[in-house]
This record gives structure tokens, C-alpha cells and sequence, in this order.
């Protein structure tokens, strides 16, 4: 019978989850003792209520996936922990798991993903944990995780339980007295039924397919490597009829082939050139964990995430889900275009800006004001989960092109027409010294604050903007009262532009500077957004002197 067996450990500084959980090197991951003492904490964090308890976990398919797995059901039968529901092979979308957490009504659950950031033996590793609802762990739980991984002397352990997950199927074991069940589910078989519950697959599937009167919508889908290669497979193929030449790189890769599972235009460049140079009516990349997307139409038309969650805000009622359930509110992040605004305005329905990070938007989902909401990083969700959603993105907009009979261009163009248009670009600087990029932030922010900045005119390329408002972003949780600071810099004009700043938390190492630009026209509405957006970029690398504190003439990535 196996045995508890309880080690002792010492602290390793920095164990502080971001804004989704605890990102690393692979091999901070793989020093004595890392792991456990932050799985660890994490069940001590839920201490009143782990005994007798059930948890999903699965993961990416990155490189640790299944040794952490491993780790995860030895150190949960040590704690009490009763039943794990864990995705065959360790595999689960970040998507799915929120799913199987809400259907199953669990305590939480353990998703082992960096999401977007590269994997393999030299890259990235994470581990965050979902809360009852189904999305990412609030600031308090985070923060009492932290708290316990500064202190700990001890985990526990049964270090000769022995589960193999490759087969689907239930295994029970005795440990002190105590049943302790392992359930190995389909990582697929859940999220697709309710996929199938949300959306009209048959109509979907007669629109991919084509009839007499209609030409086939031929797609194309891009796993990038990533966890939703095999939900992919299952929807597309399977359900609507779509031919395997359809999609591609849809075997998860412990280091998704050497690629970086980013859906944006720099790291999906082989769809873009794919789509553009194919006989393609639309295509959609998405992350290695699954909740991050990216839509393009025919020629590579690009639909910005803001953009996509104001069309997709203006055309919920296509989908038969929000046929039954209504719509409520829609939210989006703070750096996100105000887009989506315009169509709460014309709509009659509340509108939230929240921080960065998807947890912001659960409160809302839970008291029933929030129906839509999304981030310019390339996610967009709805209440069905407590995540975004990739895979619901792209059928979303499918169920979209099916009701209107238009092209993604076409659907882009008539919403520009009728709202104006939000041009927004964002400039990453990865990977840069931490200690310049803290300083800019600190004098900035001073200098935005300072008396006589307000009202302050800034011009460049002919244009010129007078400050509206400037300072650095807080929020109060409407429903929980609960308090977020200092979630990046802003300066607002007067003619609705904006700037914003942040140091992003979802890197792994040194420091990932994050800017936005954003400015609304009302008549203007087929221009290139880089173009457009020349002077207030130049405006903003002026004020913020961030090529003289990142050490860049250019940024990594622009969206």
C-alpha cells in the first residue's frame, strides 16, 4: 500500500504568480523540490476545503506536462485530495478545463500551460490554479499562494503511487485509509458536447461545406502545435465535415515545433502567407493552451482582437446560446480599443474596462452582468466559461458569416461603416532589462502626474493632441469592492487617442514592455492602421523615452 511520506523543503524566492499563475524556465521548474513546494501551496491555499475534494488538471502537451503530472497526483493523494479528473496524456485546453471544472463541480483545478510562450527544454513552464467558477485564481488567493511558498518547511507525498494517464479509464487507490481516485478522461469529449450545445454545428457545417446554390467557405486552422490540435480535429473534421487539408500543425509538440505558439501576425506568419496565397475564405491560429485566437479572412484580412469582440458584440444574437440565455453587459481590458463601447452605447447594455487578466472579468460573469469581453492579446470569451476561449472565437464567428452570408471583410467593412473605426496597434519590447524598464515606468508615471501635464499639446506628423487625462489605471471591483493599482499608465486626449504603458505579467524572464495606441475615427475607415497610427506612435516613444530605456530602436512584435 502506498505510503505518505512527508519532505522537508526550503523556500526559493520569487514563487509569485502573475497574471496567470507561476511562469519559469523550464529548469527553475526542474531545481529540488520547485515544483512540489508550489503544488504544495497551492492545496494548502485551499486547506478548509481540500480533504475529500475533487481537481482537474491537465496541461499544454509542452515539455514537463506529464512529469508534473505525476507530481500533482502524489502530492494530492498525500493532502487528501479524494478524485482527479486528469486529461488523457495530461492534455486539456485551458478552455476545457474551465468547462470540466463548471460541469463537474469541482473544487478547482491545476492547469499546467505558459500559454502563448514557447516550450521545450530551454523555454517555458506554468502552473496556475482555477478557481470553483472555472477561471484563473482572484488576487487574494494568488496572494495567499505567495504567502505560503515564502514560508514553507514541508510538503507531503506518496512518492511510490504509480498512475498511468495514457489510457481513459478510473483507477482507486488506498492511501492512509483514505480513497483516492484517479479518473483519466477524454481531453476532447466535454468542451466539444458543449460547443455543440452553443452553437448551430449544422449550419456551420452546410456553410463549410457548400450546397448547390453555394460555393464550399473553404478555412483554415492553425493549432500552432498547441493543446487544441486535437479539438480541432474532433470539431472541424468530425463534426462539420471539414477535409483534413483544412487544418495544420495539429499534433501537439512538448515544444510545439519549435515555434512560438503566439496567434499574431509575427508568430503565425505561415498561415498568414498560407491564407493570403490560398483559396481560403478564412482562417484562425490559437495558442499552445488554447485560449488565445487569431481571425483572418480571404487575402489575410486582418481582424484585430478589439475589433473582432465589437463584431462579434453586435452579432450575439446569431448564436443560438445567447438566443436563450439574453445578453448582458460586455467588458474588455483596460488596453483594449474601445470598440466594443460604441456597441454597448448603441445596444443600451453596460460596458466594464477592467485590468489586464481574465480573472477581472469572473465577478461579472457570476453576478450575471457580463455576457461578452475580450483583451487585445488576442482573447475573447464569453460567459459559457470562466477563460477565454479560442476555439468558441473562431465557431462564434463562423455562426456569424453563416447568418449574414457576407465575407470577413465584408462583415469588418459594414461595422466600420455604421460605428466608425478604432485603429490600435500594440508594440512589445521582450525580454528586456528589468531595472531601466521599472525606471521608465516610475518617471513617467511622475511626469504624467506632475501639475501642467494635463492640458499639455504633444504633435508629430502634422497632427497634434492636447492631454485629456493621465495617470496610472486602478479599478474597483464593482461587485466585491475589491481594489486593483497601478495597472499601467495611461494618457487620454481630447480627441478620444490614447496612450497606455505596462510591464506585462506573463513573461518568464527579465522584463516584457507592453505599448498601446489607440485612435478613433468617425469617418476614415480603410486606412492602414500603421499608417494612421504613425504620429501618436512617435508621440509616444517622445514622452516615454522607451527606446532610450529598453536599449531597442525596434520592438519585438507589433500588432
Amino acid at each position: 500500500m502506498p505510503a505518505v511520506v512527508t519532505v522537508n523543503t526550503n523556500v526559493y524566492e520569487g514563487q509569485k504568480p502573475g497574471t496567470s499563475g507561476l511562469r519559469k524556465k523550464v529548469k527553475v521548474f526542474l531545481q529540488e523540490n520547485y515544483t512540489e513546494n508550489f503544488i504544495q501551496s497551492i492545496l494548502d491555499a485551499n486547506k478548509e476545503a481540500i480533504v475529500g475534494s475533487t481537481l482537474v488538471v491537465g496541461g499544454d502537451g509542452r515539455y514537463l506536462v506529464k512529469e508534473v503530472v505525476d507530481k500533482i497526483i502524489k502530492i494530492s493523494a498525500a493532502n487528501g485530495v479524494s478524485k482527479l479528473l486528469v486529461g488523457q496524456n495530461g492534455i486539456l485546453s485551458t478552455p476545457a478545463v474551465s468547462c470540466i471544472i463548471r460541469k463537474y463541480k469541482t473544487l478547482g483545478g491545476i492547469v499546467l500551460t505558459a500559454s502563448h510562450n514557447p516550450g521545450g527544454i530551454n523555454n517555458d513552464f506554468g502552473i496556475k490554479f482555477n478557481c470553483s467558477n472555472g477561471g484563473p485564481a482572484p488576487d487574494h488567493t494568488t496572494n495567499e499562494i505567495y504567502a505560503l511558498t515564502t514560508a514553507i518547511k514541508q510538503y507531503k507525498i506518496v512518492p511510490d503511487l504509480v498512475v498511468p494517464i495514457d489510457k481513459i479509464g478510473t483507477q482507486t487507490f488506498n492511501i492512509d485509509g483514505r480513497q483516492f481516485t484517479v479518473e483519466v478522461i477524454d481531453s476532447v469529449q466535454d468542451y466539444v458536447a458543449y460547443m455543440k450545445e452553443i452553437f448551430d454545428f449544422s449550419k456551420i457545417k452546410a456553410l463549410i461545406q457548400g450546397s448547390e446554390k453555394r460555393r464550399p467557405f473553404n478555412v483554415l486552422i492553425d493549432s500552432m502545435n498547441g493543446v487544441t490540435g486535437p479539438y480541432v480535429k474532433r470539431i472541424f473534421v468530425d463534426e462539420l465535415g471539414a477535409l483534413e487539408r483544412n487544418i495544420r500543425r495539429a499534433t501537439p509538440l512538448e515544444d510545439f515545433g519549435g515555434a512560438h505558439p503566439d496567434p499574431n501576425l509575427t508568430y503565425a506568419a505561415d498561415l498568414v502567407a498560407a491564407v493570403k496565397n490560398g483559396d481560403y475564405d478564412f482562417g484562425a491560429a490559437f495558442d499552445g493552451d488554447g485560449d488565445r485566437n487569431m481571425i483572418i479572412g480571404r487575402g489575410a484580412f486582418f481582424v484585430t482582437p478589439s475589433d473582432s469582440l465589437a463584431v462579434l458584440a453586435n452579432n450575439l444574437q446569431h448564436i443560438p446560446y445567447f438566443q436563450k440565455s439574453g445578453v448582458q453587459g460586455f467588458a474588455r481590458s483596460m488596453p483594449t480599443a474601445a470598440a466594443v463601447d460604441r456597441v454597448a452605447a448603441a445596444t443600451g447594455r453596460e460596458i466594464f474596462e477592467v485590468p489586464t487578466g481574465w480573472k477581472y472579468f469572473g465577478n461579472l460573469m457570476d453576478a450575471g452582468r457580463l455576457s461578452l469581453c475580450g483583451e487585445e492579446s488576442f482573447g475573447t470569451g464569453s460567459d459559457h466559461i470562466r477563460e477565454k476561449d479560442g476555439l468558441w472565437a473562431a465557431l462564434a464567428w463562423l455562426q456569424v458569416i453563416a447568418a449574414l452570408g457576407q465575407s470577413v471583410e465584408e462583415i469588418l467593412t459594414a461595422h466600420w461603416r455604421q460605428f466608425g473605426r478604432n485603429y490600435f496597434t500594440r508594440y512589445d519590447y521582450e525580454e528586456c532589462a528589468s531595472d531601466p524598464c521599472n525606471e521608465m515606468m516610475q518617471i513617467l508615471e511622475k511626469k504624467i502626474t506632475e501639475p501642467g501635464f494635463i492640458g499639455s499639446s504633444h504633435s508629430s506628423g502634422g497632427k497634434t493632441y492636447v492631454v485629456k487625462l493621465a495617470d496610472n489605471f486602478s479599478y474597483m471591483d464593482p461587485i466585491d469592492r475589491s481594489v486593483a493599482m497601478k495597472q499601467g499608465l495611461r494618457i487620454i486626449f481630447e480627441d478620444g487617442s490614447r496612450i497606455v504603458l505596462r510591464l506585462s505579467g506573463t513573461g518568464s524572464s527579465g522584463a516584457t514592455v507592453r505599448l498601446y495606441i489607440d485612435s478613433y475615427e468617425a469617418k476614415e475607415v480603410l486606412g492602414d492602421a500603421q499608417v494612421m497610427l504613425r504620429p501618436l506612435v512617435a508621440v509616444a516613444l517622445q514622452v516615454s523615452r522607451l527606446q532610450e530605456y529598453t536599449g531597442r530602436d525596434a520592438p519585438t512584435v507589433i500588432t
